[in-house]
């Protein structure tokens, strides 16, 4: 399809709006007079008119206009035009309306700051045609996330560990993630390098005095490395940053087949609070579909194994949307959920990512209208079971531009989850793909450092990177001046 953008720097906000509608399309943004024919098009114009702007939309013939007199409020107005013209088009209303950031709930505590929580609804419902249930949604995890914001203060940052290993590539996954088959050689050498940047950023994190709240390991999937190297990673951690504050320590086991009961052993030996096995559905053939390459008895197994060996706090994941998955089968997965009765469960809605097996193999997937009556599902078997929202975040591309939220039993909220997705405070990220998120303190200013994506860059190029870990001091140095 084509989006023609005429007079105004939209173009960004209005595309993303079209993707909502069209996520299997590739949009071509043309500017001015640019040529391009397409059987779809998008026209979008904004023009200057006496005190104000004429805002004018057409898509394939129907056409839609307004007036707005404050510059400021044009983008929003364009948006909300683009909607109307798209929901008739199309026959179908996203529960989001033209919201599209990734952050809805960091929206509403910002809202509510500045307007009251009244307002921040009404702004919600009647300027960003967020449905009330989504509204009501953003509310709830908004004010969860307040009270965790709250235990951060200047001095505060979480440990990231990167672990890009998995034992094969699920079909929705576009991560940098390798499979064990073709990395096995890497991981000594990888593991070694990951120890050593953990040294570094510790004596660095101590020089400035910066205190741990919390550690979390993904990936990938952590547990791809053996008991013995999960066990030196550990040492590493616990022998180079100061523990003493930290609030939560989460490793993800998220693959049945890669967990063993001496990697469990190993992980319940050292300071980890919180563990992961994600089974991302209790459906046998939706595994086969999606590229797993273990059952749903595995899943359990490791669960109760877990548990037998005394982990309280363990985090499941659940995918609403995937290969082959009926709204009855997934109905079925969030029974079984439910009925193991985790502490966390963490529900995504299955994005689209361009790099997928899904999206270049061209299968066929849910539709966003049988998604979002799959969250529908869920909220409500969440909420029956004492379960509520605590953290949400959203994903371009995703199935009817719905929500991933972690739902949690009370008191077990995922630290980490909070503190990274509201950016409250900095995030020290160590291995290949990482990616270090520095945070103002008492400000909102945010510096990102990046670290190679791929192993094999990741350990050819670590002088490279070490070098990048200098900017973390000055980055201080600057602020507190």
């Amino acid at each position: 399809m084509i989006l023609r953008v005429i007079n105004h720097k939209f173009h960004y906000e209005m595309e993303n709006l079209c993707r909502v509608f069209y996520p299997y399309e590739t949009i071509r943004v043309l500017h001015g007079d640019e040529e391009g024919e397409d059987s779809l098009c998008v026209v979008t114009s904004l023009e200057e008119s006496g005190d104000g702007f004429n805002i004018k939309v057409r898509v394939n013939g129907e056409n839609r206009e307004c007036f707005e007199s404050d510059y400021n409020d044009c983008e929003r107005e364009m948006a909300v035009l683009l909607f109307g013209i798209l929901c008739s088009v199309t026959g179908y209303t996203p529960q989001w309306g033209i919201l599209t950031g990734v952050r809805p709930s960091k929206l509403m505590n910002t809202l509510i700051t500045e307007k009251g929580e009244g307002e921040a609804v009404e702004y919600f419902n009647s300027k960003l045609l967020v449905s009330p249930q989504k509204t009501d949604l953003a509310l709830s995890v908004a004010k969860a996330e307040e009270k965790i914001m709250q235990m951060s203060d200047e001095k505060s940052f979480s440990l990231y560990v990167s672990i890009p290993f998995c034992p094969t590539r699920c079909n929705y996954c576009s991560f940098v993630s390798h499979s064990i088959a073709q990395a096995k050689k890497l991981l000594p050498e990888y593991v070694e390098k990951l120890c050593e940047e953990i040294r570094i950023t510790a004596e660095i994190a101590n020089s400035l005095g910066l205190r741990l709240e919390s550690v979390y390991w993904g990936g990938g999937t952590p547990t791809t490395l053996s008991a013995e190297q999960l066990e030196k990673i550990c040492c590493e951690i616990e022998e180079n940053f100061d523990l003493s504050f930290c609030r939560e320590y989460t490793i993800e086991a998220g693959r049945a087949d890669t967990v063993t009961p001496e990697k469990l052993d190993v992980i319940r030996s050292h300071a980890v609070t919180r563990i992961s096995v994600n089974p991302q559905t209790f459906n046998d053939d939706v595994l086969v579909s999606i590229g797993r390459r273990h059952t749903v008895s595995d899943v359990i197994d490791v669960y109760e194994t877990a548990r037998q060996k005394g982990f309280d706090n363990i985090n499941m994941d659940l995918i609403a949307g995937l290969t082959d998955d009926s709204f009855e089968s997934f109905c079925r997965s969030v029974d079984k959920a439910v009925e193991l009765s985790p502490e966390n469960i963490t529900l995504h809605t299955l994005a689209l990512k361009r790099s997928s097996t899904i999206v270049t193999g061209g299968i066929d997937v849910e539709s966003g209208e049988t998604a979002n009556r799959m969250l529908e599902y869920a909220q409500k078997q969440f909420y029956a079971h004492g379960y509520v929202p605590y953290y949400m975040y959203r994903q371009s591309r995703s199935l009817g531009n719905l929500e991933n939220v972690g739902w949690c039993k009370q008191g077990y909220e995922c630290l980490y989850n909070i503190f990274m997705m509201e950016e409250c405070h900095t995030i020290l990220g160590v291995g290949a793909g990482a990616v270090i998120k520095l945070k103002e303190p008492f400000g909102r200013n945010i510096e990102r450092i990046f670290n190679y994506k791929y192993p094999y860059e990741y350990i050819s190029r670590f002088d490279t990177l070490l070098e990048r870990k200098a900017r973390i001091k000055e980055f201080y140095d600057e602020v507190n001046r």
